[in-house]
């Protein structure tokens, strides 16, 4: 028998279905509507953020690079803008198809593909990189038409560095170029990351360098509306950008042409400096090198050619050229055997022609048969080597450089650029620690005579750059105030307009008696007046003070010196320090021409060159017709 339905029992269990299937829509809509409460009204601010990022863009606003002017104003480095081709590599599908399809509209060189797949191995695959710069406005409207093409690359407006003079004052000013490593630790070490983003270039050597805080600004901010392809739309609000500070340099690039031209095609340096403040007029390293090439990267066959020149042109060498003074340290041997009272100016000695120690060693005058009686002044007109010979043979080494080092040799000067070498003012610490490896023998850590001997005459362990040359002759043309050379004259903050000067307060003074100073500082006069560097200062239209030199380069062995059978590279440096005018001096300076040969012959025209156009605007006579012109000396040529 079938058993019969319940009509009750059916109903009451339809609606307990039902009643749990309501009550489960009802918990599911109870559900869906806590959700939509927390994600709208409890989320709401969270989620308006992330909302807003989506289609807000923070973009970074580099700022505009800071300009280098000269001491009279001319533009030594500026900022300029242009229109760049740029391409983020992730968001390109094809990357070298892109890159050929292109070239259709806009020029790429080989340099300009080889210089965008260096900065893809250096770059994160995100970041939008530069694959042709300076496009003109033709090529910009062309690729403005088939943008819609080419999903990834855009045109940007960028700034460049330009340096207007190229080699003229390179080491000096420097150059800037594209961040790396290194630059990211220093900026990350300084908490300066913030104020780098979107910044591709920092300076790297020179003023660009050792200025970067003052010179590169302030980044700002742009908030940018875009679309779903990741497109700007407009702009919503900016925070601009603060221009960095503008540097005015004591240099004058007038001056620097002139000492830059008078060298022709010789190596060496050149530092003039005003005495009386410490600031650099001129800073000449020959060769130089054009930093226009390393503002986008430099190019492979431009860096071989420079970095393995044999004339090394990228060698700071005012800062980093170490060099025997040769008889331009005869002032301050004379300086320091007055101050420690082992000379007087009148005192005497009589020169055969050479000096000779115990035990027969000679050591020989480059006049043969000598000078005769020489006294302090004459010693430094006509260059006798002997008299210091002798005079460094009676001077403790240790009490020699103490005053020494007060003029600035074997230390820093302080100068406001960076890689500044020391040099070496020796002593007996210094040789004991020079040869202190396993490899030398006790007799090699000890202080000899003779090494006093070639210290004397500036040869020998003597090592210093042109820029402690000029420096400690700066120091005797102000009678012992010394100041620190400096290359920046004044920082002018692009914001406020305020202009605030370098400090110009000396930094000590030596302490020596006046007559002292007196009697050195006749005698410079005394060597372009009379002595060795008469013929190139002969009819001069101011008193100058100055002494020549001539630094041995490799030793002969006791052979006689003949350029005519030396090679170039192995013959001797010329060398010259001075200062003018005498009486009130306005210019200090140092020249080195490496291999010159007589510092009389080389250097000094050089240096007559830089003087008349500074102190009378005229550009001097050529070095032959002011040789030619003055009259002949018999010991012109010892320096």
């Amino acid at each position: 028998m079938s058993e019969l339905k319940n009509p009750e029992r059916e109903l009451y269990l339809f609606r307990r279905r039902l009643a749990l299937a309501g009550g489960v829509v009802v918990f599911a809509f109870l559900v869906l509507l806590g959700r939509f409460v927390f994600l709208q009204v409890v989320m709401q601010s969270h989620y308006a953020t992330l909302a807003e990022s989506n289609r807000i863009s923070l973009v970074p606003a580099v700022p505009n690079r800071g300009v280098i002017t000269d001491r009279n104003g001319i533009v030594l480095a500026q900022s300029y803008s242009a229109y760049t081709l740029e391409v983020t590599p992730s968001k390109v599908e094809n990357l070298e198809e892109t890159i050929e399809q292109l070239s259709a509209l806009v020029e790429i060189t080989p340099r300009d593909r080889k210089r965008f797949r260096k900065l893809l191995d250096e770059s994160k695959n995100f970041e939008s990189m530069p694959l042709r710069t300076r496009l003109t406005d033709e090529e910009v409207a062309r690729f403005a038409v088939n943008r819609y093409r080419f999903p990834g690359v855009e045109v940007k407006a960028r700034l460049f560095r330009q340096y207007p003079f190229g080699e003229v004052a390179s080491h000096v000013i420097g150059y800037i170029g594209r961040i790396n490593d290194d630059d990211l630790e220093r900026i990350d070490s300084r908490d300066e990351t913030a104020n780098y983003k979107g910044s591709d270039y920092i300076g790297k050597v020179g003023i660009e360098l050792s200025y970067e805080s003052e010179l590169h600004g302030t980044t700002g901010i742009e908030e940018v509306e875009v679309d779903a392809g990741g497109r700007a739309v407009r702009l919503v609000s900016r925070t601009p950008p603060i221009s960095g500070n503008n540097l005015q340099l004591a240099l004058d690039i007038e001056l620097q042409q002139v000492a830059e031209d008078a060298f022709g095609d010789k190596r060496g340096a050149l530092v003039a400096l005003d005495p009386s403040t410490g600031e650099v007029l001129a800073f000449v390293s020959k060769p130089g090198y054009d930093p226009n090439l390393f503002v986008e990267g430099i190019d492979p066959q431009n860096w071989d050619a420079l970095n393995n020149s044999p004339d090394k042109p990228l060698l700071n060498r005012p800062l980093r050229g170490t060099y025997p003074p040769g008889s331009t340290f005869k002032p301050f041997m004379a300086l320091a055997a007055l101050a420690l009272g082992k000379r007087t100016a009148q005192q005497t000695i009589n020169d055969p022609g050479f000096f000779a120690l115990a035990g027969g060693h000679r050591f020989n005058d480059d006049k043969k048969g000598g000078h005769g009686r020489v006294d302090m002044y004459k010693s430094i007109v006509v260059s006798c080597d002997t008299y210091y010979y002798q005079l460094a043979s009676e001077l403790d080494i240790d009490d020699l450089a103490g005053v020494l080092k007060q003029f600035g040799f074997g230390q820093k000067s302080g100068i406001d650029i960076e890689g500044e070498l020391t040099g070496v003012l020796p002593n007996r610490d210094w040789k004991r620690q020079r040869f202190a490896g396993k490899q030398f023998r006790e007799e090699h850590r000890k202080w000899y005579l003779g090494d006093n001997i070639s210290v004397g005459i500036g040869q020998g362990y003597n090592a210093y750059t042109p820029l402690q040359l000029a420096h400690a002759i700066a120091t005797v043309a102000t009678s012992g105030v010394s100041y620190k050379p400096h290359l920046v004259k004044s920082i002018q903050n692009t914001r406020t307009g305020n202009v605030t000067s370098i400090d110009t307060t000396p930094t000590h003074t030596i302490p020596l008696k006046p007559e002292h100073w007196e009697t050195v500082k006749n005698a410079l006069v005394g060597v372009n007046k009379e002595g060795t560097g008469a013929r190139a200062f002969a009819g001069a239209a101011y008193v100058s003070a100055g002494k020549t030199g001539t630094a041995q380069v490799f030793s002969l062995r006791g052979d006689k010196y003949d350029s005519r059978h030396v090679g170039e590279r192995f013959r001797d440096h010329a060398l010259f320090i001075a200062y003018a005018p005498a009486e009130q001096p306005k210019i200090a300076l140092a020249v080195l021409v490496e291999n010159g040969g007589f510092g009389a012959q080389a250097a000094a025209p050089i240096a007559r060159q830089v003087f008349d156009y500074f102190l009378t605007g005229k550009k001097a006579k050529t070095a032959t017709t002011a040789t030619t012109a003055a009259p002949a000396n018999d010991d012109d040529e010892s320096d």
